[in-house]
């Protein structure tokens, strides 16, 4: 191997360490903000400790100039000046003990803003990222609507899936294959028993469910924007990332729907009939609303 190469594969090498640190950067900020915190008050302790034989040998200084007045050759002049030395010497002595924990306590709360900053404009801009890319599936799929209508864009969306239902007809009866769409959107969430609100009884999962969609609903038109996390907090349901930007913004003829009756295999025709106690709901939230609020 010759020294280029050598050279280069030491440049990769620094280069990918530097990019690690980059970033876990507001990892190793904040833990060392906490280290520095922690540091600050053992250091402020300390200094705190050594104040009572600072304080004391300041009063007896500051007694020797009151007894020095007794004396012809001492004025009141002589005893203001002493005195501001005193006081600035003895000031100067504890700024010098309190020093190391202010310098700590500084860069530890510089390390800590800076640990925030960094995950702030990352946040912004994977949000930012996020909504673009919202955005264009979007659009893609207003495309594809436009171009082939709601049934096949479903199909195209989700896939498909198809039965056989019996039809009884005058001459019999026929049996006809229909298919439908049998996948669900990546926020669909099954209100099962893993979820801490689900009832064994189906009349009182299919009441609740109403409930909090009305409930949401209401939330909607009065505060103005739903995030889908708070969603499934009502629901008793575990949050996601997404669930913390995504969500439902109020706008004209705009509302919550959890999909109970959008039959896409979820067999949500059963859950209402009280066949099923457990049911997918598939949610309609209008996209990222994080940057819209």
């Amino acid at each position: 191997m010759n020294l280029k190469a050598i050279q280069n594969a030491i440049t990769s090498k620094a280069g990918r360490q530097v990019l690690r640190v980059q970033k876990h950067s507001p990892t190793i900020l904040f833990a060392a903000g906490v280290v520095g915190i922690v540091a600050t008050v053992v250091l402020a302790s300390r200094a705190t400790l050594k104040m009572d034989e600072v304080l004391t040998d300041a009063s007896e200084d500051l007694e020797k100039i009151q007894e020095a007045l007794q004396h012809d050759n001492y004025d009141e002049e002589d005893a203001r000046k002493d005195t501001i030395v005193i006081y600035a010497r003895y000031g100067a002595r504890i700024a010098k003990m309190y020093a190391p924990a202010i310098v700590v306590g500084i860069a530890s709360v510089a390390a800590l803003t800076g640990s925030h900053v960094i995950l702030s404009r990352r946040n912004i801009a994977l949000t930012a990222a996020y909504a673009a890319l919202d955005k264009g599936f979007r659009e893609y799929r207003d495309r594809v609507r436009e171009a082939y209508g709601d049934e096949r864009e479903a199909e195209l969306r989700y896939g498909t899936c198809t039965a056989d239902i019996v039809e009884e007809t005058e001459t019999g009866p026929v049996v006809r294959t229909i298919t439908r769409p049998a996948g669900a959107s990546i926020y669909a969430r099954f209100f099962d028993e893993t979820c801490s609100s689900w009832q064994k009884s189906p009349m009182h999962n299919q009441l609740f469910i109403q409930c909090q969609q009305n409930y949401a609903n209401d939330m909607l038109r009065a505060r103005g924007h739903v995030f889908l996390n708070e969603v499934y907090d009502m629901l008793g349901m575990d949050r996601s990332p997404a669930g913390a930007v995504v969500g439902w913004i109020k706008s004209d003829n705009n509302y919550i729907d959890f999909g109970v009756f959008n039959d896409r295999g979820n067999k949500g025709t059963r859950f209402v009939v009280g066949d099923d106690r457990s049911v997918l709901l598939d949610f309609n939230v209008d996209g990222v609303i994080y940057d819209k609020i």
